[in-house]
């Protein structure tokens, strides 16, 4: 499974243990739900607890919060090829 396709699986699998949080359910119905649901790609009993806390906390986004650290991507910015020109490199 691609990294995309992870990621949207699991932003959809957050929205549908939101969806039962706001319908009052039990993170351990939430989680038999999934279960039921989704087999053996449901997601562990202690992510549900941690999601559910989240959505108690108000927080109800679905998405990761950016991390600090290392960017997964970086940019580049262009070189301008008369800088390089007017500089002389020694090499040793």
């Amino acid at each position: 499974m691609s990294s995309d396709a992870l990621d949207f699986y699991n932003i959809e699998t957050r929205a549908v243990i939101k969806f039962f949080f706001l319908q009052v359910k039990a993170p351990k119905e939430i989680l038999a739900i999934l279960i039921e649901t989704l087999g053996e790609h449901a997601p562990s009993y202690a992510t549900v607890k941690i999601w559910v806390a989240q959505f108690k906390l108000r927080d109800f986004s679905t998405c990761d919060a950016p991390r600090p650290g290392r960017p997964k991507t970086v940019t580049i910015p262009e070189f301008n090829n008369t800088s390089l020109q007017k500089k002389t490199f020694f090499l040793r």
